[in-house]
């Protein structure tokens, strides 16, 4: 699933391919896909006409600003946007197109069908699902160590499934939550409120360093991830945990091993990353 990184690439592609284009109309092939409303041509209708203003992301979700309603779309799994002449052939994935005046279509494609999209009255979609509940954004100036701790503070439960929780901090999946985790030198399945001041520092600044590294780099193409101009990112190149079971850790040599933490498949240095004796 795209995290942070690939969403915030994919929002500044679309910003540079679609700001300032208008919505001819809409075609839904997958309805499905349409979460709000539930009538489909009302969702077609509503968007007829609208300007596309800018493109923002919360979290993991897009946040398509337009001249007076906003779209939230989740792109799960492997949807992906992208723009294209209008005469060019659909590929037989696409779910949703949007017709503008100029010729050019936005088609969402989608293997896994998993895909939503929500759509609003400005201002309406971060008071109602599935924005509300979203935590805070850690690459945003108000997210600083304080804030941080105060997130973290008193949680019983372990640090990994924290960070992936949408509700504490939102787009940190789970690639980031083990590179950030390992950068920190804690081991994922510490308690969060065994984490003193100091592990919580060292953690804030990994995760934003970690967060910051793979935008710079156009986001981790693990899997099937491209931007909206069809571009691979780089940053599973400088991975340096994730998916490496058995390989040496770059830090110590150490093997890295890779078990369930939280029901997600975590990988961690076990030298470099000791789990504390109380918690084995």
């Amino acid at each position: 699933m795209p995290e942070l990184p690939e969403v915030e690439t994919v929002k500044r592609t679309l910003n540079a391919l679609i700001t300032g284009k208008q919505i001819q109309n809409v075609t839904v092939r997958l309805p499905r896909i349409i979460q709000r409303p539930d009538d489909i041509q009302a969702f077609a209708n509503m968007l007829a006409g609208h300007t596309v203003v800018q493109v923002e992301r919360r979290g993991k979700f897009l946040r398509f600003v337009l001249d007076g309603l906003v779209m939230v779309s989740h792109l799960r799994m492997e949807g992906r946007y992208g723009l294209y002449p209008g005469e060019e052939p659909l590929d037989k994935h696409t779910h949703v197109i949007f017709h503008f005046t100029d010729g050019t279509e936005l088609r969402y494609t989608d293997v896994r069908q998993f895909g939503t999209m929500h759509l609003f009255q400005p201002g309406e979609d971060l008071l109602l699902p599935p924005l509300k509940k979203l935590g805070e954004e850690p690459l945003a100036s108000s997210f600083t160590p304080e804030r941080f701790k105060a997130i973290v503070s008193g949680k019983s439960t372990k640090i990994k499934p924290l960070l992936l929780n949408q509700e504490y901090v939102v787009g940190i999946g789970n690639i980031y939550v083990d590179e950030a985790l390992h950068r920190a030198r804690i081991h994922p399945e510490t308690g969060a409120k065994a984490l003193t001041d100091s592990q919580l520092d060292l953690l804030h600044h990994a995760i934003v360093a970690t967060l910051t590294e793979a935008v710079n780099a156009g986001g981790s193409s693990v899997k099937s991830y491209v931007n909206g101009q069809g571009e691979s990112g780089s940053y599973q190149h400088q991975l340096l945990i994730y998916g490496r079971k058995d390989q040496p850790c770059a830090s110590c040599g150490t093997l890295i091993e890779k078990s369930v933490v939280g029901g997600r498949g975590t990988h961690y240095c076990p030298s470099c990353q000791p789990q504390a004796k109380a918690e084995k």
